[in-house]
This record gives C-alpha cells, structure tokens and sequence, in this order.
C-alpha cells in the first residue's frame, strides 16, 4: 500500500493521508504530518482528519459563497483555536467534469457537480490584506481543511510565521473526493487492513498472486461503485477547481502554497493558467515527467538513502538508538521474524512484515521519527508491537476502532486517474527482483504497489507536462534527505515549468517550510513581497 506523494509514488505520508494498496505514490505528502508531529511534541493530541463538520450549503456554479463561523473545527481536529484567529467555512459547487469548458453535454459527469469545502483561518492582527494562500498538503488524498487549521497556529508550534498569516487569509480546500469534498469512498476497513499488512515483498508466486487478487478484489469493488465517473479524480480537473476557488475568494490572481503531491496540482494549475499565478511555492517537489515505473524507483532510491541515514544517525548516536550499531540488520531482522512468528499487538491484530514496514516508512518522513522507529524495533524483539503499530496506523490513518478515512481511496482515484501507462504483472514482478537487488528495503513494496493501478478500473485523464508560459518566477523547495519526494526531482520540476527557482534545504524529512529561519525568511519573502531567493540558495540543517 505505498501510497503516492504525486502522481505515482505509493507512500505518501504517516499522518492521515493514507495510501491504499500500494501505488508508488509520487506523491506522498506529509505536510501535515510534519505539522501533525509539531503538534504532538507541543503536547497535543491531533487525529488526521477532522469530522466533516455541516458547512453552508453550495451554491450553483459561478456563484459567491456564504461564509459561516466554523470555530468547532479547529476545536475537534486540535482541542482549540488557534489564538487570535477567526475560522470560517463555505462550500462551492463546481462541474464533475470540465472539459469543453464545463459545458460538457456527454460522457462521465456531464451536467454533474461536486462540492468544494473550504476553511478560512483570518488572523485578527490582519494588516494590508495581499489575499488568500491557498493550502494544499499533499497525498493526494490530504485535507487541506485541517492543513489550514494546522497552519494558523503559531509558528512556535508548527504554523506559519505571523509575517504570512498577518497579510493573507489562509485558505485550505479539500480536492474533489477528499473528506469533506464529495469523497470517493469504496474501499473498505478490512481490504485496508489486509493491504497495508500484507507482506511487503511477496517473495513466492503464490503470495505474489495472491496480493494481485486483493488489488483485484480493490479495483472491482470501487469500479461497481464508480465506473467510467472515477477519471474525474484527476489532477488536471482538480486544477480546474483552484480556478473556481480563486474567483470565489475574490483574488484576482492565486497565491498558492502545496506540498508534495500539492506540488504537481499547483504546477499543473500553472501551465492551465499562467496569467493567473500571483506566488506559488511547491514545496517537496514531483517531477510530472516521470512515468509511474520512473517514479516509484525514484522514491525505492530516496526511502533508501533516508533510511541510510537514519542508520547512521543509530550509529553515532547509540545512546538515543537501542538497535545501534547495526539499524538495518535489526530491522530486517525484525521484518523476516514476523514472516514465520508476528509478535500479537494488543487489539489482536498480528505485527505481519507489512505493519512493521509502514512503522518504518511512517517514521522516515520527520527526523524525529527516527528514535521513535529505534524504539518500536527494540520493544517489538520483546514482543511489544505497541509502537510498531501506533507508527503504522498514523501512516495509515486507522482509528483505534479499525476504521479508515478516505484517504487512501481518494489516493488512488486520483493517482490511477493521472496514470496514462500501467506496467503488466510480469514486468512489476521482475521489477520486484531487480529492485530488490538494489534498494532491498523498499524497493519491492515500491515495485508490487504499481499493482494498485494496473488493476484499478475506469479511464485514465493524464495531466499536462510543459512549461507554465506567461507565469511569473515559481517557487520549487527541496530537502537534500526527502524520501518520498527525492531531492532530483525539485530541479527537474523548476526546469519543466521553466520559470521555477529552486530553494534547497539541506535537511532530513519530507518537506522544508516552515522549518528553519532560513527557510522560512526565503520563502516569507517572496509569498508577501514577491521576492525572488537568489539563483542557487541552500539553507543549512536545523
């Protein structure tokens, strides 16, 4: 169940924004789990999503919508609102289909809508209001409702500096068929639970088949429910959508902030409408030219390199990692026991090699997470699975009570939508032994999860892949030691929109801003003043 930070990479991030059968997810977004992380740290207990709370009903297409006081939000996804802040909610409608300019008269969606929920966090010190920031965290299959609510909490705790939120309304959408957004919903707790559990690298034929049946299985029952209306879940007609939020905000041009797989929306949104773009800063950045086999193999490379480091963080820091000195080894110890002997958590659900392997991907998106990994694995050797599976599930976004929200249904919707090619079972099961050759942790999950696609039904809508002429300089961010987002892929990002500048933070975990004081002075300044970070500029490590 990888899921995918982009368009095709399957292991997006711990915190809510689950990935269903393994896709690679390119885009795999964490934002909100680094900011969800923050928060923990601070003391405060965040569930990924929060409840869809009842907001305004949509109006038709094209028409302004009805603010209203939504406090309760913040107040059941953190426990507060966030000082000095005002929240308010609305819904827009737009058409499920927008070809021929919305007007479509036949095929999937014609003359049928979705509804867009957005939340507006406006700071009550606001001050020469440029407009809205646009938010989107990731996934795809992130809520960028709660992402907002995140980010309108001070920057002590993980939000955005005061410098932003003083000059701009900050504004987080849910995409078409994510939470609160018309979700596609269609797979179920149990094929969840079986995914994200299963064997990571389904060695034998008869294991391997069997891991094509539950994609099988998966694909069938969302396609009874959706048919040819999924490939409306793609990224170009969710573009489509910032469009109409922009002119339901009132902004004449759109200030954009996205992470991860917001990356790939916000730049497809650039190449739709280049006159339209104020500021965007892509953070965590997809290369859209990659195809799902290059992509998946780029994420295999860079979830090896961080575990790498982490590894050798275990190593010189053996006081703070009990499995040091030899991290990998423990956990591909831990990996192959539970092969024969899984070590029974307390719900009664078995630690399989698939739950341990999530605990490890979950735990590589924040360099805080890694002391954590290092003591999952040493109480799993006692046979404690508690932390491998409070690791696992927050990657996932399973609730104690076994259910999931809708992230990982959204996240392939999305992902399969955007796919124009899927590789054949025989070339992903060669793809599983070449890979596990050479990134022999994560690259045969990476491999088997391009299955989710193959076997997902419904049409496919690629999005586009050239340069946004006509946009002004866009802000491409990266982090040296990304793992779901590798690094190479935030200068093949600036130099396919060719007006991108690259920003460099030379850190660990997925995702840069807001992190740093170098980072964040670089990014603050071109979102409010419009100023460019000169060519080449690298932030340090925290």
């Amino acid at each position: 169940m990888v899921p995918r930070p982009g368009r095709r990479s399957r292991l997006p991030r711990p915190r809510k924004v689950h990935p269903v059968v393994r896709t690679s997810a390119r885009r795999f977004a964490p934002a909100v789990l680094l900011l969800a992380s923050t928060f923990l740290a601070a003391g405060c207990t965040l569930p990924a999503f929060a409840p869809r709370t009842e907001a305004q009903p949509a109006g038709p297409p094209g028409t302004a919508p009805t603010w209203q006081a939504c406090p309760e939000v913040a107040e059941e996804l953190v426990g507060r609102t966030a000082p000095g802040m005002r929240y308010e909610c609305t819904r827009i409608t737009v058409p499920r289909n927008w070809a021929d300019g919305a007007t479509a008269t036949s095929g999937p969606g014609a003359g049928e809508t979705f509804e867009i929920a957005l939340l507006r966090a406006r700071s009550m010190n606001q001050r020469d209001r440029i407009g809205s920031l646009l938010i989107n965290p990731g996934g795809p299959g992130g809520s960028g409702v709660d992402t907002a609510v995140y980010l309108s909490f001070p920057a002590a705790v993980g939000g955005l500096p005061a410098s932003v939120t003083d000059h701009f309304d900050i504004v987080g959408f849910d995409p078409r068929g994510v939470a609160r957004s018309s979700p596609v919903e269609c797979i179920s707790d149990a094929n969840l639970d079986a995914s994200f559990g299963y064997d990571p690298d389904p060695e034998s034929q008869q294991s391997f088949d069997g891991f094509v049946e539950l994609n099988q299985r998966i694909g069938r029952e969302c396609g009874d429910r959706y048919g040819d209306q999924l490939a409306l879940y793609s990224t170009e007609q969710a573009a489509h959508d910032i469009e109409a939020i922009r002119a339901a905000v009132g902004d004449e041009k759109v200030t954009y902030l996205g992470y991860s797989y917001g990356t790939l929306l916000g730049a497809t949104y650039a190449q739709l409408h280049p006159e339209r773009v104020r500021a965007l800063v892509l953070d965590g950045a997809i290369d859209p030219r990659l195809d799902l086999v290059a992509s998946a193999e780029s994420q295999a490379m860079g979830f090896e390199r961080a575990f790498d480091n982490f590894a050798l963080w275990c190593s010189t820091n053996p006081d703070r990692c009990p499995i040091a000195p030899a991290a990998r080894d423990a956990v591909t110890s831990a990996i192959d026991k539970a092969r024969v002997s899984p070590v029974l958590g307390d719900d009664g659900r078995e630690a399989t090699p698939g739950w341990i392997f999530y605990a490890v991907v979950s735990s590589l998106y924040t360099e805080v997470g890694w002391e954590q990994l290092a003591q999952a694995i040493e109480e799993l050797e006692d046979g404690d699975a508690t932390e491998v599976f409070r690791l696992a599930d927050a990657y996932a976004g399973r609730e104690p009570d076994g259910t999931y929200s809708n992230l990982f249904d959204a996240n392939l919707a999305v992902n399969c939508a955007d796919e124009e090619e899927k590789p054949s079972w025989e070339q992903i099961r060669q793809l599983q032994s070449q890979w596990r050759e050479q990134y022999p942790l994560f690259g045969p999950a990476l491999a088997v999860g391009m299955l989710a696609c193959t076997e997902w039904p419904g049409g496919r809508d690629p999005y586009p892949t050239g340069p946004a002429d006509g946009a002004p300089p866009i802000l491409v961010v990266g982090t040296t030691g990304d793992p779901a987002t590798p690094y190479e892929q935030t200068p093949a990002l600036a130099e396919m929109l060719g007006v991108g500048r690259v920003l460099t933070w030379e850190g660990e975990g997925h995702t840069a801003y807001p992190q740093t004081a170098c980072i964040n002075a670089a990014v603050d300044a071109y979102l409010v003043d419009l100023t460019v970070p000169a060519e080449g500029k690298r932030c340090p490590p925290q």
